[in-house]
């Protein structure tokens, strides 16, 4: 079972320099509309690929658009041995409107 985080725990944590790895995995034309500064953006389906690149020293938050492709990559980290993974839960869509709401979205 994968755990959640929620998107105001998240901020709160980026705020305070709390110890984060954030992994995006939408696709470059999405991080192109709008992003998390300090996040990684590892596209799902370079994740099996590029898992070397992300921090599993500290807890790790994985989003998306909306929860789905995040919660099907923080449960595949999770089959490699990750065990401190969260899903952001709302992904980007629900940063925007209750964080960033200056913050671009799209469908």
């Amino acid at each position: 079972m994968v755990r959640e985080i929620s998107c105001e725990d998240v901020a709160r944590m980026i705020k305070t320099s709390a110890p984060l790895t954030v992994i995006d995995v939408r696709e470059s034309w999405e991080v192109e509309i709008c992003a998390i500064n300090g996040a990684v953006h590892i596209p799902l389906g370079d994740i099996a690929q590029r898992i070397d690149e992300i921090d599993t020293g500290k807890p790790v938050a994985v989003l998306c658009h909306h929860g789905v492709r995040s919660r099907h990559a923080a449960m595949f980290l999770m089959s490699r041995g990750v065990k401190d993974v969260f899903n952001i839960v709302g992904g980007i869509d629900l940063w925007a409107i209750d964080i960033a709401p200056e913050m671009a979205r799209y469908e």
